[in-house]
Order: C-alpha cells, then sequence, then structure tokens
C-alpha cells in the first residue's frame, strides 16, 4: 500500500466531500418529523410492555406471598 502525504489526503478528503448529496430543508424536515412520531410510538409500545410484564410480576409474586 503506497503511503499517501498529508496534501494528497486533503486533496482525496475535499474530492470525495463534493461527491457528497446533501438532503434538502424539505427531506430533512420530513425525517426528523418520522423520527419524531417513531420515538413516540415506540415510547407507548414500550410503556405498555413494561407495565403488562410488571402485572405478570405483581401476580406471580401475589401467588407466593
Amino acid at each position: 500500500m503506497a503511503k499517501t502525504s498529508p496534501a494528497e489526503f486533503l486533496n482525496q478528503v475535499r474530492a470525495e466531500g463534493r461527491k457528497v448529496v446533501w438532503p434538502t430543508r424539505k427531506e430533512t424536515i420530513t425525517t426528523a418529523i418520522m423520527v419524531l412520531i417513531m420515538t413516540v410510538l415506540l415510547a407507548l409500545f414500550f410503556l405498555v410492555v413494561d407495565g403488562a410484564l410488571a402485572a405478570v410480576v405483581r401476580f406471580l409474586i401475589g401467588l407466593l406471598g
């Protein structure tokens, strides 16, 4: 593997950076909204699952006592 000088490395980094396609403002906002919606849905899901499992554990502990 050939060694790359720091100047050549920076040139390669700039060249790769020019290839990046940045999202539009609308795409960024849409993605952020979708992430927030999914976060809320998953939080609600885990709240229900946690409550159900807690109820099962309380029931099982109640059988012992």
